[in-house]
């Protein structure tokens, strides 16, 4: 019979949950459950995501630096310490104007 470990909470920073990546974007995922996932995301400067929809709510939560999403024709410039929720469907993109680092949180619906 295989045991299973179990979790065992510890603290991070959220800046550190990911590292940069000259000219690139990198992701690590946090939680990914039936229920949601949670996505920590580096974005080199003027890297970002194409125009795509999600199936899912999501939220953004900006860790460091600034970018710019653009969220169903609309632009919102977001900086460290702000967040911005995109509804499931909405085509949305993401440029980084600096450095920028973010957590991703999709709620699945049931």
């Amino acid at each position: 019979m295989t045991s299973v470990k179990p979790i065992v909470p510890q603290p991070k920073k959220l800046k550190e949950l990911v590292d940069y990546q000259d000219g690139a974007v990198v992701s690590r995922s946090i939680v990914d459950t039936d229920s949601g996932t949670v996505t920590a995301f580096a974005f080199d400067e003027n890297q970002g995501l194409s125009e795509h929809a999600a199936a899912y709510d999501a939220l953004v939560v900006v860790v460091d630096g600034k970018v710019d999403i653009r969220i169903s024709g609309n632009l919102f410039h977001l900086e460290e310490g702000q967040a911005i929720t995109m509804p499931a469907n909405a085509p949305h993109a993401v440029k980084a104007v600096t450095r920028f680092k973010m957590l991703l949180v999709m709620i699945r619906a049931k």
